[in-house]
């Protein structure tokens, strides 16, 4: 059994009266759990309230307030590749993420995931991403250490202020006549959820893709969003007909298995670029990782 050592949290929303229970609420939220699990989830103190208190199936259901809980998963995978950390002051920490690792709990991992393995090494319990990478991509992902700072760096990001540069490898036969797109389109949830997809419609998303070399059938591309979508560059670079080498998701949904470590997504976020709103300077992290295919 995996169980999380630092909790996951969850806002009450709005609801039209009688409210739910909470033990109601939560098997809404999270449908995979049974209502028995959390009851006794509860009844063991798993469940706290805002003030660290555990809370019981009697406690009333109240919009806006916040509830935590520890993730728990019968069998967790271990990740066999190390995370490393590029930079870290008073304000933020920037790590470069392995292949398979994912930023945040979520589905069958816990301690395996780069927030907690970051906060278990730097004893950083308000540590938060400021952004996120898929599971299957490595890179750059930056964090921030202090809550009184964090608004002025989420807000880089939700003015589209902070620039990144992928790298990606992918299958290029024929070798295209162009080398330099610029796509543009609305993407939204698909079916299963997870999996994203075009749709017509005024665009939300924008890449440049520069495909800068060629050995044999792959090429390599030099891949700058400008959004942030889910899946955003896994897509563009699939509707170009560029399908990432190792991509398990798109252009084709494969067969659930487990994860073949010799075999990563090619899509690697090398750099981040961003004006520092708290130190006033100019801040540029590079990975050291590289996608190697000579």
């Amino acid at each position: 059994m995996g169980i999380a050592k630092h909790p996951s949290v969850v806002t009450l929303p709005a609801a039209p009266a009688p409210y739910p229970s909470i033990v109601e609420f939560l098997c809404r939220a999270f449908p995979t759990i049974a209502r028995d699990q959390w009851a006794q989830r509860i009844r063991d103190g798993k469940v706290l309230n805002d003030r660290g208190e555990p809370i019981t199936t009697k406690t009333p259901y109240s919009p806006s307030k916040r509830i935590f809980y520890f993730r728990e998963v019968e069998s967790e995978p271990i990740i066999p590749f190390a995370e490393q950390i590029l930079y870290q002051d008073d304000e933020i920490l920037v790590a470069c993420k392995p292949h398979f690792l994912p930023v945040t709990p979520g589905g069958r991992y816990v301690e395996e995931c780069l927030l907690n393995r970051l906060r278990n090494r730097t004893d950083l319990a308000d540590l938060t991403p400021l952004h996120r990478l898929d599971r299957e991509t490595a890179g750059v992902v930056i964090f921030s250490v202090n809550p009184k700072t964090r608004g002025h760096y989420h807000e880089l990001f939700m003015r589209g202020k902070v620039e990144k540069t992928y790298h990606a490898l992918a299958e290029v036969n024929p070798r295209p006549r162009e080398n330099e797109w610029t796509v543009e389109n609305r993407i939204v949830r698909g079916e299963p959820p997870f999996r994203m997809k075009i749709v017509p419609g005024i665009a939300n998303t924008q890449s440049h893709i520069r495909l800068l070399e060629v050995n044999g059938n792959r090429g390599f591309f030099h891949l700058q969003p400008v959004t942030g979508k889910t899946h955003q560059l896994r897509l563009h670079m699939s509707g170009l007909g560029f399908g990432i080498i190792n991509d398990r998701v798109y252009p084709d949904l494969q067969q659930e298995r487990d994860d073949d470590f010799d075999r990563p997504l090619q899509l690697l976020a090398r750099e981040i670029r961003f004006h520092d709103p708290v130190a006033g300077t100019d801040r540029e992290f590079r990975s050291e990782r590289e996608l190697l295919w000579y």
